[in-house]
C-alpha cells in the first residue's frame, strides 16, 4: 500500500510538473507574439526606382533583392515633395511638407544662418521655404518614445542645424548627423566644413563614409542591452551626389564597362545595398531578427537615368515617376507574406501612422496629419483609395495629384498634363484635352487642394 502511494505521488508530481512547463510554454509563445517588435529604418538619399537589382542588372543590391523575396514591395510609393528637406519632414511627422511651408531643401544663407525661411534664384513665384522642422512638430520618435521605444539616429538630418537635431525632436542618441545635406567626398574628410557633434575626428584619411555610418548602426544594435525595443533610424548621405564609389567596387564597375559618373553612381549603390546586408547580419546575429521590422525607402528619384520612368531629380520633370517614385519595401515578420507587392498608390507620409501601430498593437487616428497608416496592405488586404498630392517650388513644374491609375501634372506657366501611369509607365502618351471626364474632376481637384493646403505669406 505504502509503494502505491509513493508512486502515486511521483506520478501526480511529474504530471504536475509538466504541466506547469506546458503552461510556462504557453505563456512563453504568447508574450514572444504579443511583444513589440524592434523597426529598423533604411532611408536611402536620391536612390532611383529603377537602380535596383530585380528591376536593372546594371546593379548588383543583392540585399535588397533579397529582402523582396522575403517581405512586400510597394510598386507605387511616392514623395510627396521629392527633395532633401521636405521628404524628411513628412517622413517624421506624417504631413505633406507645403503644410509646413517647406516646398524645397534648406538652403541656409551663410550670412543669415537663423533665417527661417530661404528663396531660389530660379523658383519663378519666388515662394519662401522653410529653413528648419519646427520643435512644436510631433515626430515619429516622440509618438514611438510614448510607447516605450528608444530612438537611434543615424546619418543625414537635414532638416535644421545644431539646436535643432534629432535628440531635440525625440531621439535619444544621434550618431554622425551634421548640418551638411551632403558631403564634399564619400572619403575623409567628409564634409567641407563644420562639424559640430566632433563626428570627423574620429576618422582618418582612407574611411568611407558609408561604411562609417553602418559601423555605427550596426555597434548600436551588437551593444543594445535595454528592455525596451528600439527604433534604428539609419538615415543615409548615399546616394546623393557627389558620386564618389568605394574604390574597390568602382574598380569593378568600369571593368564591366561603366564609366565615368555612372560607374561611380553604380559603386555606390552597391556600397549601400551592402550597408544593408550588414544590418540585417547584426540583427541576426543579435538572435532579434524575427522580432523586428525592416523598412527600406528612398528620399526622391535618382539623378542619372530612371529608365523606364520619365524624369528625375534634376531637369525640370521632378514630379515624374522617374523622380516622385521611390523603392520602398517593407519586412514585417508575422505579418507581411513572402515576396509579395502591392500596386496601391502610397506616399512616405503614411509611414508615420503605420510605425504608431505598429509600436502601439492599437487603431491611430489624428487629423492633423495627411498619412494614412499601411498596416491593411502589410496584413494582406487594402486601403481605401484616395487622391495623393504633390508640390515644390523650383520651376516651372509645380504640383501634381494622382488617382488611381492617373496623374495630373500642373506648371506655373498654365500649361496641364495627364497620363494614366499604369498603361503608361513612361509618360509618354499625354492625354491632356481628349475630354476624358478625369482630366475636368483632377483639375478641380488640386485646385481646391492648393487653396486649402498651400499657407500664403
Amino acid at each position: 500500500m505504502k509503494i502505491r502511494n509513493i508512486l502515486f505521488f511521483f506520478v501526480f508530481i511529474s504530471t504536475l510538473f509538466s504541466s506547469c512547463k506546458e503552461q510556462e510554454k504557453k505563456q512563453k509563445e504568447t508574450a514572444e507574439e504579443t511583444k513589440q517588435p524592434n523597426i529598423v529604418l533604411l532611408f536611402v538619399d536620391d536612390y532611383g526606382w529603377s537602380d535596383v537589382g530585380f528591376r536593372n542588372d546594371t546593379f548588383s543590391t543583392p540585399n535588397i533583392d533579397q529582402l523582396k523575396k522575403e517581405g512586400l514591395n510597394f510598386n507605387r510609393a511616392y514623395i510627396p515633395t521629392p527633395t532633401c528637406s521636405p521628404s524628411r519632414l513628412s517622413l517624421l511627422t506624417g504631413k505633406e511638407a507645403i503644410r509646413l511651408g517647406m516646398p524645397r531643401h534648406i538652403a541656409l544663407d551663410p550670412n543669415k544662418p537663423d533665417a527661417e525661411y530661404n528663396l531660389w534664384p530660379t523658383d519663378p513665384v519666388q515662394m519662401p521655404s522653410r529653413n528648419y522642422l519646427p520643435l512644436e512638430e510631433v515626430t515619429y520618435a516622440e509618438k514611438l518614445k510614448e510607447e516605450g521605444y528608444y530612438n537611434y539616429f543615424v546619418g543625414k538630418w537635414h532638416l535644421g542645424h545644431k539646436g535643432r537635431y534629432p535628440t531635440d525632436q525625440g531621439f535619444d542618441e544621434e550618431f554622425g548627423t551634421t548640418d551638411h545635406g551632403h558631403p564634399k567626398s564619400y572619403y575623409f574628410p567628409f564634409f567641407k566644413d563644420g562639424d559640430p557633434n566632433g563626428f570627423m575626428k574620429n576618422y582618418k584619411e582612407g574611411d568611407y563614409l558609408t561604411d562609417v555610418l553602418t559601423d555605427g548602426a550596426v555597434d548600436f544594435i551588437k551593444t543594445y542591452d535595454k528592455a525596451d525595443p528600439f527604433m534604428l533610424s539609419f538615415w543615409y548621405y548615399s546616394v546623393h551626389g557627389p558620386s564618389v564609389g568605394r574604390k574597390d567596387l568602382l574598380k569593378k564597375y568600369q571593368e564591366a564597362g561603366l564609366e565615368g559618373k555612372y560607374a561611380h553612381h553604380a559603386a555606390m549603390v552597391e556600397a549601400m545595398d551592402e550597408s544593408i546586408g550588414r544590418v540585417r547580419n547584426a540583427l541576426k546575429e543579435k538572435g532579434i531578427e524575427e522580432n523586428t521590422v525592416i523598412i527600406v525607402l528612398s528620399d526622391q528619384g535618382g539623378a542619372y537615368t530612371n529608365a523606364p520612368l520619365s524624369g528625375g531629380k534634376k531637369g525640370g520633370n521632378t514630379l515624374g515617376e522617374g523622380g516622385a517614385r521611390v523603392p520602398f519595401i517593407i519586412k514585417y515578420p508575422g505579418v507581411t507574406k513572402a515576396n509579395t507587392e502591392s500596386n496601391t498608390p502610397v506616399q512616405s507620409i503614411d509611414l508615420y501612422p503605420t510605425l504608431i501601430e505598429i509600436a502601439s498593437g492599437k487603431k491611430y487616428n489624428d487629423n492633423q496629419i495627411q498619412g494614412v497608416s499601411l498596416l491593411p496592405i502589410l496584413n494582406g488586404s487594402d486601403i481605401e483609395q484616395r487622391e495623393l498630392y504633390f508640390f515644390r517650388s523650383y520651376e516651372d513644374q509645380y504640383a501634381a495629384v494622382i488617382s488611381g491609375d492617373w496623374k495630373l501634372v500642373k506648371y506655373h506657366s498654365g500649361k496641364f498634363q495627364l497620363f494614366n501611369v499604369s498603361e503608361d509607365i513612361s509618360e509618354q502618351n499625354d492625354l491632356i484635352g481628349k475630354g476624358l471626364d478625369i482630366e475636368k474632376k483632377l483639375i478641380a481637384d488640386i485646385a481646391a487642394w492648393e487653396k486649402e493646403a498651400v499657407p500664403t505669406y
